[in-house]
């Protein structure tokens, strides 16, 4: 005769406290232990889509990224924006968020500015699917600081083109 047992949740973390054992935790947690976040993308540029470096759009898409820290002013360089069709953006330039502070990436060629928040990827081809994508934000080390994928039908209610994430 076979007997089965099966525990809870409950009394299996119990049981690894109980012994000094340590439960990792999900992988998905490491994803946002960044202080900074993507706030929001407007994927959808207004408009008819022109790449165009004059004349165009691309400008007009973007992406901006916040430091949510209380405290910790943060250095954007070597951080690494993608997506899910592999286009990427690197910051190369020393560009710092000051807490509570924002940055918009955006498209086409411009001078990048602390003092505007904003800098630009020197290219004047979308990077953001205006249908769906995801979007991956990665740390100078390469860890992931945030990712968030949208659909324009799902996360776009008002049809603007712009979608908030963290507030």
């Amino acid at each position: 005769m076979h007997i089965r047992r099966t525990l809870t949740a409950a009394a299996t973390t119990a049981a690894v406290t109980a012994l000094g054992l340590t439960v990792a935790a999900p992988a998905q947690a490491a994803e946002y232990s960044s202080a900074l976040k993507i706030k929001g993308v407007q994927y959808d540029a207004p408009g008819r889509d022109s790449n165009k470096c004059s004349g165009g759009n691309t400008k007009n898409e973007y992406l901006t990224i916040k430091n949510y820290s209380k405290t910790a002013t943060v250095n954007l360089k070597g951080y690494k924006v993608k997506d899910a069709a592999g286009n990427s953006f690197t910051f190369t330039k020393n560009h710092t968020l000051q807490p509570g502070d924002q940055v918009s990436l955006r498209g086409g060629r411009g001078t990048d500015s602390d003092a505007g928040n904003v800098a630009y990827r020197q290219n004047c081809n979308f990077i953001w699917n205006n249908d769906k994508d995801t979007i991956y934000f990665y740390k100078p080390g390469g860890a992931r600081a945030d990712v968030h994928s949208y659909t324009k039908k799902a996360n776009d209610k008002d049809g603007n083109g712009y979608i908030t994430y963290h507030g």
